[in-house]
């Protein structure tokens, strides 16, 4: 039997389930989720291997109009999504009716590649709204396939998956077949530690942080890490930490729990706040943190 792989990127407005979508088809959890939007600020790859495929899924930011320059950097990674997938997936839910930019919506509909529109969530609709969304999706993108799917439920999604290898090219792996991504582990590290500050902090606090890992050692029993939480303000700083630390703390107790269970292993984790002035509009400042 021929060797299929190819890239296989996934769009759509942000919530709409992209990252548990994508974590579903790993089997790990690759990419951080929360009820806010932006919560993916980059463009991940999850690689899926039998023993005749090879999938590369791409989870991108949720598509947005960019209101600053880390926006603007996001929406890059969104656009580079068209330029190399071999499937793209347009994920959508119930009561949606368009994509925040046209530009992007229309690369879509006129698509040379296979498009599968997802429609997700379908577990909080009844039968007569999934219906309308299907026709009203059927009419939208008419060079799609449609999918109703739960993603968060598991539900339609091993069907998704099926269809995708049908679609793949044949071709040699493009990774190694024992990699999950390409991403490195300080990466993830500081992925999960920006999920915790995105559960826990309200208003912008949560959009003005950036996470870098600067040590990371590996021993037999234990990893031992130093992660800097860099804010915009010093005001920032203090809710950050806390009274008396103990916002910074639980932080830290949760990221650790996390990173024990994706490393397998016990950690030592230790977080410190400094300001980075304005690091979401510098251009030097956003290249550091992967962005441009």
């Amino acid at each position: 039997m021929p060797h299929k792989a190819g890239f296989v990127n996934i769009i759509g407005n942000p919530n709409v389930g992209k990252s548990t979508l994508m974590n579903a088809f790993v089997g790990e959890r690759l990419s951080i989720i929360t009820s806010k939007a932006q919560t993916t600020r980059h463009r991940i790859l999850g690689i899926v291997n039998g023993e005749d495929f090879q999938v590369i899924l791409s989870d991108t930011p949720g598509i947005i109009k960019p209101a600053y320059a880390l926006q603007e950097s996001m929406m890059d990674f969104v656009s580079s999504a068209f330029e190399d997938a071999d499937v793209l997936l347009y994920m959508v839910e119930i009561g949606e009716r368009e994509l925040k930019d046209e530009a992007f919506f229309s690369k879509i509909k006129h698509s040379k590649i296979p498009v599968l529109v997802l429609l997700n969530k379908i577990d909080k609709a009844n039968e007569e709204l999934l219906s309308e969304a299907l026709k009203h999706w059927q009419n939208k993108v008419p060079n799609a396939e449609i999918f109703a799917i739960a993603a968060l439920e598991n539900f339609g999604v091993k069907e998704v998956f099926n269809r995708i290898i049908e679609l793949l090219p044949e071709s040699p792996p493009f990774y190694p077949k024992d990699q999950l991504t390409d991403k490195p582990e300080r990466f993830f590290v500081n992925e999960i530690i920006r999920e915790k500050i995105l559960l826990h902090y309200k208003k912008e606090i949560p959009y003005s942080v950036e996470v870098e890992t600067e040590e990371f050692f590996e021993e037999e029993k234990i990893i031992r890490i130093r992660s800097v939480i860099f804010v915009e303000r010093e005001t920032q700083k203090g809710i950050i930490i806390g009274h008396k630390g103990k916002a910074i703390k639980r932080v830290g107790v949760e990221a650790r729990q996390d990173l024990e269970k994706f490393f397998g292993k016990q950690v030592h984790l230790a977080l410190v706040v400094k300001v980075n002035k304005n690091w979401r509009n510098n251009d030097r400042q956003l290249k550091r943190f992967g962005y441009n």
